[in-house]
């Protein structure tokens, strides 16, 4: 269990639900240990945050556990998008902890928002990778198969075609230097726009979050990170963090867990 997580689930105004998804990593594997060590690394947390005043054990957050994986992404995707719509449409903000970034898809379909904000060294625009659509490097162009944009925040890597892609006008993408100073409210955000977070640790340089399938170098502090999720959460109507695996001494679980818990204290403080 997600320490603090204690909540019924008919009580529940979040829901974590694991999905330790691992058949398409491109370099290193280990993203079925993610959701597993997100937990484990969120044990030494205080439960009480100084920035929104509340404790993370009275925000009503229940625990799901994982949805086992299978090797068919396709068949594993459609069936953790019904676990998600469950929770969708009893008003329960679904919060998925990877697993590989494909499982995102599924978050998404089952929000359906008008925009998702990724943050992410990679573009994950490709409309395929060694013959396979649903890889973790086509998960925002398969997202934008549901949303109307995608913007990319910290992106770094991308093949040609994909940067190709991103110059078209349903995505933006926000390199790692520039990312201090995006808001939401650039995005059109803050107007009614309904929104899905994602964040791929690979987002943060190797030296914060080395623990991840293809670390990239050069990219985003872990404070910038969590400045991004503290903006974007008061408008997202649901949350993932992804591509956590187990090659590291606890350093991209930690933030993954960190950056999970500052999305439930900013959004239930927005609500209040």
């Amino acid at each position: 269990m997600f320490p603090g997580a204690t909540a019924d689930r008919a009580d529940a105004a979040y829901a974590i639900v694991g999905a330790p998804l691992d058949v398409s990593t491109s370099f290193q594997p280990g993203t079925r240990f993610g959701p597993d060590r997100v937990r484990q690394f969120a044990r030494p947390f205080e439960d009480y945050d100084h920035h929104t005043e509340s404790h993370f054990s009275t925000l009503v957050v229940h625990d799901h556990g994982d949805v086992r994986a299978w090797p068919d992404a396709a068949e594993y995707l459609d069936f953790l998008e019904s676990v998600l719509v469950e929770y969708q449409s009893d008003g329960v903000v679904p919060l998925t902890v990877g697993g590989e970034h494909t499982v995102t898809v599924a978050g998404v379909r089952a929000v359906e928002p008008d925009v998702v904000v990724s943050l992410d060294a990679h573009l994950d625009l490709r409309s395929s990778y060694d013959g396979d659509e649903l890889s973790h490097a086509c998960a925002m162009r398969r997202a934008l198969e549901t949303a109307e944009e995608v913007i990319v925040l910290g992106a770094r890597a991308g093949s040609e075609a994909e940067w190709n892609r991103a110059s078209q006008a349903d995505v933006t993408v926000v390199e790692p230097a520039a990312v201090a100073e995006w808001t939401p409210e650039r995005a059109g955000i803050d107007d009614g726009r309904s929104t899905y977070l994602t964040v791929d640790v690979d987002a943060l340089d190797p030296a914060f979050a080395p623990g991840t399938g293809t670390p990239e170098p050069f990219g985003l502090d872990s404070a910038t990170a969590r400045d991004v999720v503290q903006r974007v959460a008061p408008h997202a109507e649901g949350f993932d963090v992804v591509e956590v695996n187990d090659r590291d001494d606890g350093q991209a679980a930690s933030v993954a867990a960190k950056l999970l818990r500052t999305f439930v204290y900013e959004h239930a403080s927005a609500g209040d």
